[in-house]
């Protein structure tokens, strides 16, 4: 009859018990990287009360005859599927789509987590938004490159972007191949002579004014304090397939050398050559910049066909120094910040950690796991390589917990809980009866 009672408390206890689990998951049904847990029970050791007999003179064996001792909570499994997406319009909101667990640092040691909001902070860190442990990853070196050999730090924000010198303008676009060669034989005797003379050469002097052998641009260039100035370029047509250029003026800067250049197109109006290529426009700024500017001029994808004059700068580099004014991330984790001087430049990579039983970690407060001695140690690795998810930018992982299946299990623990009593209260009742037999 005690061994009843006993087993009944046992039973109540693991229910007990297992309604904690229930009740944590559904505290939990909307936390953002929430790995819900279960419970499971198993046996309690059991009395024997006969021993198991084999076979013996052609009667059969008997069982053994045991009687339990009631149950206890076997083991609290966690269900580290991956959670709904769900998507809240914020770049630095980060989920892991597959397997993985994003690294911080808690000024202590190192945990892991599947919540992702991410923010900066007042130094400049990447940092979790509920906690404000800084997010651990990849640093660019100043050439924006990511060693992902390197060891773990925790990563910061480049608030601000050093000015960078140009020294590389390119040219592209057309040079008219009907404007005035001074060396052609207009019809009139008129050969050289820029313009030519109204009076003595009219016809020459009617082509020239339709067609003008002259072609003036400009660029900005960016000296290494980010100061701008403006280079103007002038191109004069010299002979059939040939053109001259010169750099005029460089605002707020003194010409020392490279300003002026031949170039020559092939009969099909494609660029052949630049007499002058290799050697840079030199120019010192005024305004104390440490290095004086040196630009190499490309004007290798320039044409003359007939038609319009098109020839301008295409492309450049250099630019003012900038401040951060926003950040993404790519699927990958590479960290892009913008610039306010329109720059965008590459900060660093977040990093994720894998284990071979992400079961075993110990879980701890504010949704962050620890190794234990059966999860294996940590593996780091970049997002969408080796096995590891894929970072979702502008989402979070809600909790994995299925509400319904919670309810249902509070059902079956609160009947479970319920029968259990009963047992006791029976075997109580019984107990009063036996009391009762002797009067």
């Amino acid at each position: 009859m005690l061994r009843s009672m006993y087993a009944g408390v046992s039973g109540l206890k693991a229910h007990m018990d297992k309604m904690d689990i229930v009740s944590n998951n559904i505290a939990n049904v909307n936390t953002v990287g929430y790995k819900g847990s279960r419970a499971t029970f198993k046996t309690m050791f059991s009395e024997m009360i006969q021993g198991a007999s084999g076979p013996q003179g052609g009667r059969g064996g008997t069982n053994p005859q045991q009687i339990g001792l009631g149950a206890t909570l076997g083991s609290i499994d966690k269900d580290m599927g991956t959670g709904s997406l769900q998507s809240t319009g914020r770049n630095q909101d980060l989920a892991i789509n597959g397997n993985g667990f994003f690294v911080v640092d808690t000024g202590v040691n190192q945990r892991y987590t599947r919540a992702g909001s991410l923010s900066k902070d007042e130094n400049g860190f990447l940092v979790n938004s509920a906690t404000g442990y800084r997010v651990k990853g990849w640093q660019a070196n100043a050439n924006n490159e990511i060693d992902t050999n390197s060891e773990l730090e925790n990563l910061t924000l480049k608030q601000s972007m050093p000015a960078e010198a140009t020294n590389e303008v390119s040219y592209a676009g057309n040079l008219r191949s009907e404007a005035y060669n001074p060396n052609r034989d207009y019809g009139d005797g008129s050969s050289g002579g820029t313009p030519p003379d109204p009076a003595t050469h009219p016809e020459a002097h009617e082509y020239y004014q339709d067609n003008p052998p002259t072609w003036s641009t400009d660029f900005e260039a960016y000296d290494s304090q980010g100061t701008v100035h403006t280079v103007d370029v002038t191109f004069e047509k010299t002979d059939t397939n040939t053109w001259n250029y010169n750099v005029d003026s460089v605002s707020g800067g003194t010409i020392n050398s490279g300003d002026t250049g031949e170039l020559t197109f092939n009969a099909d109006g494609t660029f052949q050559s630049d007499n002058n290529s290799g050697t840079p426009l030199d120019v010192t700024p005024d305004g104390g910049a440490s290095d004086p500017l040196s630009i190499d001029l490309d004007f290798s994808d320039m044409t003359q066909f007939s038609g319009e004059m098109t020839a301008d700068k295409d492309t450049s580099n250099g630019y003012k120094a900038g401040s951060l004014i926003d950040f993404n991330f790519d699927s990958a984790g590479v960290i892009t910040g913008e610039y306010d001087n329109g720059q965008r430049q590459t900060i660093g990579q977040i990093a994720l950690a894998s284990f071979n039983n992400p079961g075993g970690l110990a879980s701890e407060g504010e949704t962050l796991f620890r190794t234990s001695n059966n999860s294996g140690d940590a593996k780091i690795g970049t997002p969408a390589s080796g096995g590891l998810g894929a970072i979702k930018a502008g989402t979070l992982e809600m909790s994995n917990v299925d509400l319904s299946r919670q309810f249902t299990e509070m059902i079956t623990t609160q009947r479970g809980f319920q029968a259990n009593s009963k047992t006791i209260s029976t075997s109580d009742q019984i107990l009063q009866e036996l009391v009762n037999l002797k009067r």
